[in-house]
């Protein structure tokens, strides 16, 4: 009979897990149309930083969302292992043999 799972080991829900992620993307974007609106105000290379960080922030936006953080992986979660299935050479050559 399978273990059932404790409270503790289960993973964070799939709706708690989109809202953190759209809460993360969403700050990045916010910090990007920032960077869009101050770049254009200013010039020199404070200028420049403002276009790559608005350049390059949707990478990094995707990434730092989609990551998971370090407290929300359950420690003791179980490890789920497909069986394996050996077939040695001699199988094949008495196969051969009828």
């Amino acid at each position: 009979m399978a273990k059932a799972q404790s409270v503790t080991t289960l993973g964070e829900s799939p709706e708690a897990d989109r809202k953190r992620r759209m809460i993360r993307y969403s700050i990045a974007m916010t910090v990007r149309v920032i960077c869009l609106i101050v770049g254009m105000f200013v010039q020199g290379w404070f200028m420049w930083v403002c276009f790559a960080g608005a350049i390059f922030l949707p990478y990094f936006a995707v990434i730092l969302a989609n990551a998971n953080s370090s407290g929300n992986t359950p420690k003791g979660q179980a490890v789920i292992e497909a069986p394996t299935l050996a077939i040695g050479a001699d199988a094949f050559r008495e196969a051969g043999k009828n």
